[in-house]
């Protein structure tokens, strides 16, 4: 199986960055900026933004230029969180700042800041990803209704079965990946453009056989905005993860 070599942090700790993908959240975005500068004073910040209409973009500039550790990527247009993501991690790998974590989180305040801490902590200590996850002992959801709890594990548990992997959140989304697993993976083959992209990731980590460790998190409802999930979104990781399967066992037929 594939080892990246781990390079260790400089002398200073880990540099970290992390990476907010926007779109329309401007009634939280300084808020969670503040939020992770307050928990992490050594994180970067790049916020990902697709062309907000709510002016998410302009406030992401002014926050940006009152504070060197913020920097924005504006992309053209609402192409989907799979996107962003790639297009992030592609800025975050080739920076001269030498970042040594990525994080990726939501900036609605459904992921914790506080949780930053363990997330590094737990690749520091020898994992490829630490993954923020809603469904281990200790972890668990507030103010989700019935249903979204029995969308959220049941979509975990089928992408769990169809696939193989004993992770217990493959949705999850609040992820810190050491550089050198992100350098190691194919970014150019990634296909998921929506939610689908957090399986698709777990999938390629596991195939590429890295260490994945999972740590419990309190995943709230956001409390301001409008969720970006749609039944397209659903649909997409639903068809996702058959092919991931295909893929996976025409590989093993060919080995």
């Amino acid at each position: 199986m594939y080892k990246p070599r781990r390079v260790s942090a400089s002398a200073q700790g880990p540099r970290p960055v992390v990476l907010l993908p926007t779109y329309n959240e401007r009634e939280n975005l300084a808020a969670i900026v503040a939020a992770i500068r307050a928990a992490r004073p050594d994180a970067d910040i790049l916020v990902i933004d697709d062309q907000s209409p709510d002016g998410t973009g302009e406030l992401a500039d002014e926050l940006a230029r009152a504070d060197p550790a913020i920097d924005v990527l504006h992309r053209a247009a609402k192409e989907g969180l799979g996107r962003a993501y790639v297009d992030g991690f592609r800025r975050a790998l080739a920076s001269a700042r030498g970042y040594t974590h990525i994080i990726t989180m939501d900036a609605d305040f459904s992921h914790d800041p506080a949780y930053l801490d363990p997330l590094i902590a737990a690749c520091e200590a020898g994992a490829d990803a630490a993954i923020g996850s809603r469904w281990v002992a200790g972890g668990g959801v507030r103010n989700w209704s019935l249903h979204r709890r029995l969308l959220s594990r049941g979509g975990s548990l089928y992408a769990r079965l169809a696939l193989g992997l004993s992770l217990r959140d493959l949705t999850a989304g609040f992820v810190c990946y050491t550089r050198e697993a992100l350098a190691a993976m194919p970014l150019d083959a990634i296909e998921a453009n929506g939610y689908g992209f957090q399986i698709e990731m777990k999938h390629r980590l596991v195939n590429l056989g890295l260490s994945l460790r999972e740590l419990p998190i309190v995943f709230p409802d956001r409390t301001r905005g409008a969720s970006k999930m749609s039944p397209a979104i659903m649909l997409e990781a639903v068809a996702l993860i058959w092919r991931l399967r295909r893929k996976a066992a025409d590989a093993r037929d060919h080995a």
